[in-house]
């Protein structure tokens, strides 16, 4: 998979890794793209991985004094979407990565990876280009920013050298006569990419568009704008004609390919579907409503159990499994997945797709349920993991388990011990879920056998046990 593995300690720890590096070097922080296309076979030749994600003061949401929103390399679509900041002054963001993948991917995930991926079909590129953003990108010669209407050369191309990484984005804070949403069009609900998006950003005063900006991905190597459409709607007043002439427009400028999700006719077409309702959510102030005021996150946020940290020697992991103190060797070159159940035992934890998709593998990792696939093996130094076989309390049954037992929740039972860390996790972030924070929270989790039904009976029925 990969020879070496780096966990430096500060920005200019990294900044010297990278210039240092020999052979291929990628970056890590959530991992959830990289560890997929490594996988995958895409970078045969990988000489070196750093891991950034324990880099301190880089994982902060905030705004200056000239009202610029930072965000930090290390900040999560989870973190975003539990941000007062973000929701009140970039709500197209928000709306964008509460439609990326599923909780315990968005635990992983972070928004400049997102970014950095550079694929069209990215979900957060789309309202922080309508936003104006820009990233600093940092090196051993300094910083250097370039706005990320600018950064991107093409698909997976970026203006981003070998020696450089993104250490934040940011962009100015949306004004109170700015309103705007982001729409995507996908496959299903969850854990699909785009088909296609739209970002829809007006600046009005008394009902008149002073200015429109729309953003479009998927349907062109790189994001691009609406321009037609967008002069089209200055100075005029939302209604029928008005925005479905902006959505005809806005499909015009689309240059679209076909592809395994949809061809370009299908893309173009729906272009225009998608702007319209993206206008229309504008006028009628629903654009408000698409993101639950607590989404579940599925992280209770218990930090790590061992806060010293000495220089890593590169391959001795030193963790915390089910309140267990482990010291592991010769693991660095694994997956969180493939240590804990071929180094250490823990079978429960299974194997499924590899690709983050399923959800069977879910563990938690220092509090949050992440799928342990996508995660480095090395991420666990230091850090506070649990299993499904440490949720129990000896022999007695967790509530979750015992309800699953009970409801006859389990046909094969392949893909129940991520379900049931699933649905611990949330009713240890919520008591009292409704039956749709249910189907949010195990919306990372797939089942082909049971249908779902008594799953979410059992959760319910253990959710109840548990208040009384």
């Amino acid at each position: 998979m990969w020879k070496h593995y780096i966990i430096p300690e500060n920005i200019e720890a990294l900044s010297s890794a990278l210039a240092n590096a020999k052979g291929q070097t990628k970056i890590i922080a959530g991992g959830t793209d990289l560890m997929v296309e490594i996988r995958n076979g895409k970078w045969p030749e990988l000489e070196t991985i750093i891991d950034i994600s324990r880099l301190p003061g880089l994982d902060q949401i905030w705004k200056d004094e000239q009202d610029l929103i930072h965000i930090e390399a290390l900040v999560t679509h989870s973190d975003v979407l539990q941000s007062p900041i973000l929701r009140e002054f970039a709500h197209p963001l928000l709306q964008a990565c509460y439609r990326v993948a599923t909780p315990q991917l968005r635990n992983r995930a972070t928004v400049v990876g997102n970014l950095v991926t550079a694929s069209p079909a990215n979900d957060t590129i789309t309202p922080l280009m309508a936003m104006d953003a820009e990233l600093v990108l940092v090196s051993c010669r300094g910083e250097r920013t370039v706005s990320l209407r600018d950064f991107y050369q093409g698909v997976r191309k970026t203006v981003l050298a070998p020696e450089e990484f993104v250490k934040e984005v940011r962009f100015p804070a949306l004004k109170l006569n700015q309103q705007g949403s982001f729409i995507k069009q996908a496959l299903r609900r969850t854990q699909a990419i785009s088909v296609l998006n739209c970002c829809v950003l007006l600046n009005m005063e008394n009902d008149i568009i002073q200015k429109a900006i729309i953003t479009m991905g998927s349907v062109a190597p790189t994001i691009i704008h609406a321009v037609e459409a967008e002069e089209f709607l200055v100075g005029k007043r939302l209604d029928v004609e008005v925005i479905k002439e902006a959505g005809r427009l806005a499909a015009e400028a689309t240059k679209p390919i076909s592809d395994v999700r949809a061809s370009d006719d299908y893309r173009q077409y729906m272009m225009q579907v998608l702007v319209e309702d993206g206008l229309r959510e504008i006028n009628d102030g629903t654009f408000t409503k698409k993101v639950p005021f607590k989404p579940v996150a599925l992280d209770t946020r218990e930090g790590s159990y061992c806060p010293k940290r000495d220089e890593w020697d590169g391959e001795t992991i030193e963790t915390s499994i089910n309140g267990q103190k482990y010291v592991i060797d010769s693991a660095a070159d694994m997956t969180l997945l493939n240590m804990v159940r071929e180094r250490i035992g823990f079978t429960g934890t299974k194997v499924g797709c590899e690709e983050g998709e399923c959800g069977a593998c879910t563990l938690f990792l220092d509090g949050k349920a992440v799928v342990s696939c996508l995660v480095p093996a090395p991420r666990a130094h230091l850090a506070k993991i649990t299993t499904i076989e440490g949720i129990a309390e000896g022999e007695t049954l967790h509530p979750v388990q015992q309800a699953f037992v009970e409801h006859g929740a389990v046909q094969c039972g392949y893909c129940t011990p991520g379900f049931v860390m699933a649905a611990v996790k949330m009713l240890q972030e919520t008591s009292c879920p409704d039956r749709d924070t249910i189907k949010e929270g195990i919306s990372g989790n797939l089942c082909r056998c049971t249908g779902y039904y008594k799953i979410i009976e059992a959760i319910e029925s253990a959710c109840e046990k548990m208040r009384n």
